[in-house]
């Protein structure tokens, strides 16, 4: 852009050719380049990429963390607003796992992941 006060060849010929300068709107309305590293925090927070990353380290540690015959039978489906969603294959073991091992499975997870990443667990058959 000149600087302001000087018209460019190609303004002036516009400006004719139109009828009217609209060069102060045009620059107003000019997209400005920005550094990719003002511009990534914002991309990476509307993406969510920092949560779909802990999804994954979840169901990760999941198979590690938790009983082998739990983890035959339930696997995590998803983390929103700090519950996991956990999908069970029959209602039997949804029973059990509800019962007896809900609580031994959320300390284990929060031990990991910490309290505010996990708040509580939702099994659910499917």
């Amino acid at each position: 852009m000149p600087p302001p006060g000087k018209i460019s060849a190609r303004q002036r010929v516009l400006a004719q050719w139109r009828g009217v300068d609209l060069a102060p709107l045009e620059s107003a309305k000019a997209v400005r380049a920005r550094m990719a590293g003002d511009v990534l925090p914002r991309i990476m927070s509307d993406f969510r990429l920092d949560d779909r990353r802990a999804e994954a380290e979840i169901v990760k540690v999941w198979n590690s963390l938790i009983d082998p015959n739990i983890v035959a039978h339930a696997q995590p489906a998803g983390l929103r607003k700090g519950t996991l969603f956990v999908n069970v294959d029959s209602s039997v073991w949804l029973s059990e796992i509800v019962r007896y091992r809900r609580k031994e499975i959320l300390d284990r997870l929060q031990h990991s992941f910490g309290k505010n990443v996990i708040q509580k667990i939702s099994f659910r058959v499917g």
